[in-house]
């Protein structure tokens, strides 16, 4: 009896057919029937292992970038380690301590290439009791000395010589700057007497010099030695520094009652690193109270070395800047991130759909599952792997940055992802589908459900995070979270919402609709279910671009609303003190193009509130027109008030009625306020009413009190003319500036400074800038520099006043304020607004923010043409079945649309409702103050705009894509599914 034939398929990894012949390996064998499917896997794999590799590295770049550029705007004088001790010795001493110091840099940082600037100085400058030198308001100028290595390189004698010793006898021969000789009064070859009586010390100016580059960082902190200061409060003075020579420096004590040696060690700032930002810090706190001075001090002999630095208060700033910025900064990567990886996932799934005959082939022949996953991984890993490890080499190449270690790990997971996605789908393919799927389904969709639920709880209930605290990973997931479970409630809604539309459809006359409609209820093919992650990654990626334009939206509005709150309106002009606004000025300024309002302020800060429980109080007072004031308070969204408030004064006699500010608290004994003038004059006053800010000032805790114009002029003898000019429209700074040099009058006193920048005296001097006006340089300071411009006296008690003003005007320079002649001033919302959107960190986040939306969309409509793509077969064979019975080829294209758009359309909106449905829930828990450059309320709400133009921009783009691939390849199908009889 024979046996019966073995009729078992050999194993794929044991067969050997008879003869020596040796089967084509699988790989090759594969990867040539379908070099095209092999391609563009390898393209999609290096395409999403570029960007994983380059997004970490962009991060890093970015941030050091705006380390770079908040480090710089700070100045010279913020980015140093300053070293001081008693003087001890010579010059030779000063070289060889500095050469100590710049010899032991940190770990974390290192110092500028120009290296250190250090000399000695005399503590106390002397008073100049020559007759005839400049005194502004009557007190005379002060000369210190001091003596600097390596000046003489910087620097270009212009009359004279340079100083040399004197043995000890006479006047200590100097070096002054031509520019403060200039505008002290100092003359070459003057014998300048420091002090009066036996105290008295002499100096002769032996030569004058000029300041080769005003610019240089050499010098910061040095005192008055390129220009000439001006030191005073509220009185004004001149001050200037004189140079010494090197065997001068036992004179300094002599001048100076006392000298002190200083380093100065200029720390090299682009050299820093974001990431490192912490370690950085904690090792220059060493060098200002560690043992790092402590080893210094022994090293350099000096053990009353003392070492200090604004750099520690500085990074601590950047480092809670860096962790608001954080959470959009991170958004926009992580929304790509997750769409890069569903596409991955949807071309693992299309792959195994279009190989299933394939794989239940194998399985029937006997195929274990192991061999054919190890051999569906080595297909995967010869075209996966080159991709990738060309992709992380192009971005390491193109995105250079010191830590390469996260751009590897980003890249190996995604590479990762790409490889095993189709073997594990391979894996989990059965030859037959299951019943009881659908329970499995839901339950992991309950559990998402969950984890989002519980993700958006906790955000809300611990609010905002402390400041320093970083990145948050929770506030940054719990977006996407939220659009994920929009696309598992879309993936359950389209088809019953879609089924209804097409039954509707069914009863309306035409074919398409209805079969369009039918088709996209059924999903790809027109069986089943729609799939779901191509919903899923539409939904991600209008969430992540609609959640992130809104708070880019949020940001802008509070920004214009923070200018406008500084500016006082839309645009403000300040008199110098003692001067006030010309009537043709502000006439003119009313008629310019998009004024809407405008309106002048007499403003006075030297006035006493007289009539209260403790006695005089210093406030500031407003004499405004109650009606344009009322509107402009209304405009602008501070101390808006009834203008009928301030009307209603009797006779000559009777009290003018005055708002007065909440931020006087009780000190009101229940009426007969007097406001005592700087003149003397005294105007009794009526609490009409109580409000806590105004636009003219700004702070939320300015004492002041409002008094309308008519009533109060009438009673005051020699009433003022507005010194403050407000607008509220569209004014264009070029040409209100135009017309305050047109129309400003010159000032009684004024002094020009030399040629250093920044340095015309009128400004700075008279207190030139109304407090509105003056306002800007502070909240410009606010992004960069807490606290700068800050003025002192007046304005430390609330109230605006020259100091104020002054201090506020001598940080306008560096934050971009426009500076006229005369001490005129002119601000425009606009323009702080733009200065305040410009800090590198906000373009930065921004800019990276915006490349990850665009990357997103781009995978998204990748989705939904590979979804397209792979039911093209049997989408051209229906249609030719189609054109056979009478339809026309317009009809075909509308057939595909209908098809295709329900999805798309499902997909944006209720990403659209994700996004805003994110912002209400996780609001809340944001800071927009990094975002912002200043100051604002916390939290975020929902706006429909910036997100329906999300959804329709996507909507649009999927739109465009899914016509051109059915123009490009519909036609061509369709032409050979109809030509298929011609080929037998």
């Amino acid at each position: 009896m024979t046996a019966p034939a073995d009729t078992r398929a050999p194993d794929a990894d044991t067969a050997r057919p008879a003869g020596g012949h040796r089967p084509a390996p699988w790989v090759r064998t594969r990867l040539r029937s379908g070099r095209t499917a092999a391609l563009l896997m390898a393209a999609l794999a290096f395409g999403t292992v570029l960007l994983a590799a380059a997004l970490p590295r962009v991060l890093d770049r970015g941030a050091d970038e705006a380390l770079h550029g908040f480090l710089k705007d700070r100045g010279p004088s913020w980015n140093i380690l300053l070293a001081t001790a008693d003087h001890r010795s010579d010059a030779a001493d000063l070289d060889e301590v500095a050469r100590t110091l710049g010899s032991r840099p940190g770990a974390t940082f290192r110092y500028a290439a120009s290296g250190p600037v250090y000399g000695a100085r005399g503590d106390e400058p002397r008073e100049l009791d020559n007759p005839g030198y400049a005194r502004p308001d009557g007190l005379r100028p002060k000369l210190g000395l001091v003596y600097l290595q390596g000046i003489t390189t910087r620097v270009t004698v212009v009359a004279g010589t340079w100083p040399t010793g004197d043995g000890g006898r006479g006047p200590v021969p100097i070096a002054l700057s031509k520019a403060a000789a200039t505008t002290i009064g100092i003359g070459l070859g003057d014998v300048l007497q420091g002090g009066e009586g036996p105290d008295r010390e002499l100096a002769r100016v032996v030569g004058l010099y000029t300041v080769d580059d005003p610019h240089d960082p050499y010098w910061a902190d040095l005192g008055c030695v390129d220009r000439a200061c001006v030191r005073g409060n509220p009185h004004l003075l001149l001050a200037a520094d004189g140079i010494v020579a090197a065997d001068g420096l036992d004179r300094l004590a002599d001048w100076g009652v006392h000298t002190t040696d200083f380093w100065r060690l200029p720390v090299d700032t682009g050299a820093l690193h974001a990431r490192r930002l912490p370690e950085t810090r904690r090792e220059i706190a060493g060098y200002t109270g560690g043992s790092t001075v402590v080893g210094l001090a022994t090293a350099t002999g000096r053990n009353d070395l003392t070492i200090s630095s604004q750099l520690p208060a500085a990074f601590d700033r950047a480092i809670a800047r860096q962790g608001a910025v954080a959470p959009l900064a991170a958004i926009g990567p992580a929304g790509l991130a997750g769409v890069a990886a569903v596409v991955l996932l949807l071309t693992a799934g299309l792959t195994t759909e279009r190989r299933a005959a394939e794989l239940r082939l194998l399985r029937a022949r006997g195929g274990s599952r192991g061999g054919i996953l190890l051999r569906l991984l080595g297909e995967g890993a010869v075209t996966v792997l080159p991709a990738a490890a060309a992709a992380t080499a192009l971005a390491l190449l193109l995105v250079p940055t010191p830590r390469w270690t996260d751009a590897a790990l980003a890249a190996a997971a995604t590479t990762l992802i790409a490889l095993l996605a189709f073997p594990a789908r391979a894996a989990l393919f059965r030859s037959a589908p299951r019943p009881g799927n659908g329970g499995r389904r839901l339950v992991a969709e309950l559990l998402v459900l969950a984890v989002t639920a519980a993700a958006v709880l906790e955000v809300r209930r611990r609010g905002l995070a402390p400041t320093g605290a970083g990145l948050d990973p929770l506030l940054v997931a719990a977006p996407l979270l939220l659009a994920v479970t929009g696309g598992l409630v879309l993936a359950r809604l389209q088809p019953v919402a879609v089924g209804a539309l097409a039954r509707s459809a069914g009863r309306l006359p035409g074919l398409v609709g209805f079969l369009g409609l039918a088709r996209a209820a059924r999903g790809p093919g027109g069986r089943g279910r729609p799939s779901l992650l191509p919903m899923l990654a539409l939904t991600l990626a209008v969430t992540t671009a609609g959640f992130g334009a809104t708070v880019l939206d949020a940001v802008e509005g509070a920004r214009v609303r923070a200018s406008r709150t500084v500016v006082g309106g839309d645009a403000a002009v300040g008199a110098p003190t003692g001067a006030s606004l010309p009537s043709r000025f502000t006439e003119a300024a009313a008629a310019l193009p998009g004024v809407r309002l405008a309106t002048g302020v007499w403003w006075e800060s030297e006035v006493y509130l007289l009539g209260t429980d403790v006695g005089p109080t210093r406030v500031s007072a407003l004499v405004v027109d109650p009606q344009a004031y009322a509107e402009l308070s209304r405009s602008v969204g501070r101390g808006a008030f009834d203008p009928a408030a301030l009307t209603g004064a009797g006779g000559a006699d009777a009290p003018v009625p005055a708002l007065f500010s909440t931020a006087l608290g009780d000190r009101f004994s229940g009426g007969g306020y007097r406001l005592r003038w700087p003149d003397g004059w005294e105007l009794g006053t009526a609490d009409a009413g109580r409000i806590a800010t105004t636009p003219a000032l700004v702070g939320d805790d300015r004492r002041f009190v409002v008094l309308p114009a008519g009533p109060a002029s009438a009673r005051l003898p020699q009433p003022g003319q507005p010194n403050l000019w407000f607008a509220v429209g569209d004014v264009d700074e070029k040409e209100l500036t135009r017309l305050v040099r047109e129309t400003a009058p010159p000032v009684a006193w004024r002094l020009t400074l030399g040629e250093h920048p920044g340095e015309a005296l009128s400004a700075e001097a008279s207190g030139a800038v109304s407090p509105s006006a003056a306002a800007p340089s502070a909240v410009a300071s606010s992004a960069v520099a807490p606290g700068a411009g800050a003025g002192t006296g007046a304005a430390a008690d609330g109230v605006s006043g020259p100091s104020g003003s002054a201090g506020a005007a001598g940080a306008a320079g560096a934050a971009g304020a426009v500076s006229l002649p005369n001490g005129y001033r002119v601000h425009t919302a606009t323009a702080l607004a733009d200065e305040l959107a410009g800090d590198p960190l906000q373009r930065s986040a921004t800019r990276l923010f915006w490349a990850a939306v665009v990357g997103a969309a781009g995978f998204a409509l990748l989705a939904v043409l590979l979804t397209l793509v792979r039911t093209a077969p049997e989408r051209a064979a229906l249609l030719a079945r189609l054109r056979t019975m009478g339809l026309r080829p317009r009809q075909g294209l509308a057939l595909i649309l209908v098809e295709t758009l329900p999805q798309t359309l499902v997909a944006a909106v209720g990403g659209g409702v994700a996004a805003l449905a994110a912002t209400a829930l996780l609001g809340p828990a944001f800071d927009l103050s990094a975002l912002v450059g200043t100051d604002v309320p916390p939290g975020l709400r929902p706006a429909l705009v910036p997100v329906l133009l999300q959804v329709l921009g996507l909507t649009a783009l999927v739109t465009a894509g899914v016509l051109a691939e059915a123009l490009v390849s519909g036609r061509r199908r369709i032409t050979s599914e109809l030509r298929a009889g011609d080929r037998h």
